[in-house]
């Protein structure tokens, strides 16, 4: 008798990471990594959404001035780390891909973590996203998520109405960081963080910068360097 042939092995298939999908981040995770075609994608209180091509004086200039400024930061402050685009597993209906974020060092007290896979989970004290087209989202679910998961303080760059709104948690609410008399938004997250707004918004980088230099020149921040540097206590 002649054995029957082997019926062929199928091989179960991800589908693939759409615009509008309902799904948990989990699931969201799963298809993001089974399509490497996408660059960017984000899960916003478990819809899918997928940012179209980028443009330049809207977006991607912008956005590099941005990191300029937080990256300086950076520089003069050991115990800070940043990103730019990286993905936060905040909930388990979020995972927002954000212009840029700034955090403490895990290993330094800050509140988010770093998995073993190279995600952010957790909270970024700082998050920041210029906005053009995403205005909408960017000032109403994305700062719903990021208040209700405990971001300390999340700065929108609205580019085309040339305004920086900078909120920060207080009581569980995210409130307008009010400016200086000069006009200067100064962080209560990260000392010696200031931005001149209306220089960053006219592209005047080396005056962004010379105005955080004052802020990092501060004692304030020579106490914050020094704090960061003593790990935190493992005790009860």
């Amino acid at each position: 008798m002649t054995p029957t042939s082997a019926r062929p092995e199928t091989k179960p298939t991800t589908p693939p990471l759409e615009e509008g999908q309902h799904l948990s981040r989990d699931e969201f995770e799963r298809r993001y990594d089974a399509t490497p075609n996408i660059w960017k994608a984000e899960l916003i209180e478990g819809v899918v959404h997928m940012p179209p091509p980028v443009s330049f004086e809207g977006h991607s200039s912008p956005h590099f001035d941005l990191i300029t400024w937080l990256g300086m930061y950076k520089v003069t402050t050991p115990g800070v780390r940043g990103g730019d685009n990286s993905s936060l597993r905040l909930d388990l209906s979020n995972m927002p891909q954000p212009d840029a974020c700034l955090l403490i060092d895990p290993a330094r007290g800050g509140s988010a973590r770093i998995d073993a896979d190279d995600y952010i989970a957790g909270a970024p004290e700082l998050v920041a996203e210029v906005s053009s087209s995403s205005i909408y989202r960017d000032l109403g679910s994305r700062l719903t998520i990021y208040q209700r998961n405990g971001v300390r303080e999340y700065l929108v760059w609205r580019v085309q109405a040339g305004a920086v709104d900078w909120f920060v948690l207080r009581d569980g609410q995210f409130v307008k960081l009010a400016a200086d008399e000069n006009g200067i938004l100064r962080s209560e997250t990260f000392p010696g963080l200031w931005l001149d707004v209306a220089a960053l918004v006219r592209g005047d980088i080396a005056r962004v910068l010379a105005v955080l230099q004052q802020g990092t020149a501060t004692p304030e921040h020579a106490a914050f360097v020094t704090r960061l540097q003593i790990p935190p206590s493992s005790g009860s």
